[in-house]
């Protein structure tokens, strides 16, 4: 299935100050992060951020929340975010049918994220170039299994270019230097 600008949101979990530098690759996490926070908003796509106990873990980091412009951002203390009921309310007010998830801790939040909308029948994605743990096995885990489970497990590069959908477009140039 295709990843559609008009059928997805993004959704950025926990990408917070105290988290990212213990993280396997934060830099390409971060980076990659947010290219698509700059793709969805040029595709018009939703995107919702999310910080896990901020109190304990800090804000967002700030180069992220720049980026996410005038996305909104929720805190919560349930490591799926689909059990929190402001976060599950504000995802279904979407109207989307597919779930982009990038973010941290792979194996905590991200995983029980993605089980719980695939659970309530999402599309679900989740982007491996934009998501981390703070071990190697750890993340790979998480990925292999929402792999088995039947989650998509995407790169960057393959949701930017789907939303897009072809080239020569002015989001397609506006995308192109950040990507090279």
């Amino acid at each position: 299935m295709l990843i559609r600008a008009t059928d997805s949101a993004l959704i950025v979990i926990d990408v917070q100050e105290r988290l990212v530098p213990v993280m396997q690759a934060p830099a390409r996490t971060v980076q990659n992060t947010k290219l698509l926070l700059h793709a969805a908003r040029i595709n018009n796509v939703p995107a919702i951020l999310t910080e896990q106990y901020p109190k304990g873990l800090g804000p967002t980091l700030s180069e992220v929340k720049k980026a996410a412009g005038e996305s909104i951002v929720l805190s919560k203390m349930h490591f799926s975010c689909m059990e929190d009921t402001i976060f599950a309310k504000e995802f279904k007010s979407l109207g989307r049918r597919q779930a982009i998830l990038v973010g941290m801790e792979a194996h905590i939040c991200v995983v029980q994220t993605a089980a719980s909308l695939f659970e309530y029948g999402y599309e679900v994605f989740v982007v491996s170039d934009a998501t981390a743990s703070r071990t190697i096995e750890s993340e790979k885990a998480c990925l292999e299994r929402l792999s088995a489970a039947g989650v998509s497990i995407v790169t960057t590069e393959m949701v930017v270019f789907e939303w897009l959908g072809k080239a020569g477009t002015a989001a397609f140039k506006e995308l192109l230097p950040l990507i090279k």
